[in-house]
């Protein structure tokens, strides 16, 4: 049996400083793909910092050339045009706990889906707002292990403040 890692990613819906971003990032990719015996990447697509780890997971893939993770595209709902989304991600899927909620509400549930399935949580938070933010306070209320590329401060001592 396959042991699996997961990793869901959360992030601002605008983001600036991507060098920055990616200089964090590529490190910890190549270390999950090269000492885990299988990864599995939970990104949405609902800003500019999914999209851009999509394209960094992309890159990191096709540099270390190992068949050990796939990238999944985590959808709150069915979208317009998913065959595009199916050329670019190994996966996708819609977790069945969502259900028929309002794309509003489907969003969160989604958010909590990818918690609760997650090994670890990379996070992209600058300010203590906003759904990526809210997905990360629920990941560190379940104990969960959270990297915050988006600050010199981590997310875990902002619990203290």
């Amino acid at each position: 049996m396959t042991d699996i890692y997961r990793v869901a990613f959360f992030g601002h819906r605008r983001i600036d400083r991507l060098r920055e971003i990616e200089e964090k990032l590529v490190p910890i990719l190549k270390e999950l793909i090269l000492t885990k015996e299988y990864v599995e990447f939970y990104i949405g697509r609902n800003g500019d910092f999914d999209e851009f780890v999509a394209s960094v997971i992309k890159r990191v893939q096709k540099q270390l050339d190992r068949d050990n993770n796939v990238m999944i595209l985590t959808l709150p709902y069915t979208v317009k045009d998913i065959e595009y989304y199916a050329d670019y991600y190994d996966e996708i899927v819609i977790p069945d706990a969502i259900g028929r909620a309002h794309p509003k509400a489907a969003i969160t549930l989604r958010n909590r889906w990818m918690v609760d399935t997650a090994d670890l949580v990379i996070a992209y938070i600058e300010h203590e707002e906003g759904g990526a933010y809210s997905a990360v306070k629920y990941a560190k209320k379940l104990n969960k292990k959270v990297v915050n590329i988006g600050s010199a401060e981590d997310i875990e001592n902002e619990e203290n403040k």
